[in-house]
């Protein structure tokens, strides 16, 4: 057995970090909190064992104190211990110089997202961080004139045949250039590879002594690449996209992120907000009705234009003790130029 000796001079503590998701205006949200440096970060804070009884409880403590949002569904995501990981300042001011943070992340959704009475909280978008993953539009712009040039410059500075078609194959796989094709849970692989090729902020903040006019060059444009965030959280937030995305097909999760009651075009839109690209609208709706993922109601509600739409609420199987029954996903292969309409 090891000697507890051994770790007697190893300060640790235990950070808990939020992903609260929302959905606003078909735009999926997560809750951010502004640190005094001036980066967002995730709602985190240390875990008491003296006033937390559990890790959970501790979570919605410092989330409530911290954004006065409080937590509904949760779960548990990961946890993060990798040495060097940048200590949160804001919450450990008082730390000794040699303290090893170990993050337990969780992921929370909320049916909409709370107003926010801290000042240094806000709502951003997935894709304010992760501008690569959504393509409701068509393929983004960044992914087509950036990533994928800068992932084939680093390829190609590869050691040796062998690391070179290893670089090839992950950058394939994760990014939908084998015969698999784009999958949307990949997220976290995506933004794992970006980090080792030094795509992102993070990798270059991360890194250690005085970058030279080369270098330079390159951070400026990892820091074009979507949004950094403090320490490791856009990590973190990875993390949680590819769980949410990945869970989406075997468990009913999304009605955790609906209002009651919704048209199923509602339904639809926040499906596509989660998973990043637009659904074939027919089979979409097929598909939750046979599956008896919805129940409709006898309301409904007025549209912009055109006829109400009916309402629906989440179906038998779809209630936490329904069964393991997720969504079916079709993705709609078309040009994106135009957007589905009607309830």
């Amino acid at each position: 057995m090891p000697d507890a000796a051994a770790f007697s001079g190893t300060n640790i503590v235990i950070a808990l970090n939020a992903v609260l998701a929302a959905i606003d205006a078909d735009e999926p949200k997560v809750l951010c909190v502004r640190r005094p440096e001036g980066l967002l970060s995730l709602p985190y804070g240390p875990f008491d064992p003296v006033s937390h009884r559990t890790l959970e409880l501790g979570l919605r403590d410092w989330v409530t104190r911290q954004t006065h949002v409080p937590l509904g569904y949760v779960e548990q995501l990961y946890t993060f211990g990798d040495k060097g990981r940048e200590t949160p300042a804001a919450a450990f001011a008082d730390a000794p110089s040699d303290l090893r943070l170990v993050s337990v992340g969780y992921l929370a959704l909320a049916s909409e997202p709370a107003i926010i009475e801290e000042r240094e909280a806000q709502w951003r978008s997935f894709y304010d961080f992760f501008p690569w993953e959504d393509w409701r539009s068509g393929e983004p712009i960044v992914l087509r004139e950036r990533i994928i040039r800068d992932l084939d410059d680093w390829i190609e500075t590869a050691s040796s045949k062998r690391d070179r078609l290893e670089r090839e194959r992950r950058r394939d796989l994760a990014f939908g250039l084998s015969q698999t094709g784009w999958e949307e849970e990949r997220a976290l692989e995506r933004y794992e590879l970006m980090y080792e090729a030094a795509l992102v902020e993070e990798a270059w903040r991360d890194r250690k002594g005085a970058p030279n006019i080369e270098a330079s060059g390159k951070r400026r444009q990892a820091q074009s690449v979507g949004a950094p965030m403090a320490s490791d959280h856009r990590r973190i937030l990875a993390t949680a996209i590819s769980r949410l995305r990945g869970k989406l097909k075997y468990r009913p999760i999304i009605f955790e992120l609906m209002p009651d009651k919704f048209t199923l075009l509602n339904l639809q839109r926040a499906v596509e907000a989660i998973v990043g690209f637009e659904l074939h609208k027919q089979n979409f709706r097929r598909s939750v009705e046979a599956g008896g993922l919805v129940a409709k109601t006898r309301e409904t509600a007025q549209q912009a234009s055109g006829r109400p739409a009916a309402l629906f609420r989440a179906g038998e199987v779809a209630l936490p003790d329904g069964g393991p029954r997720g969504l079916t996903i079709p993705r709609l292969r078309r040009s994106p130029s135009t957007r589905s309409s009607g309830g």
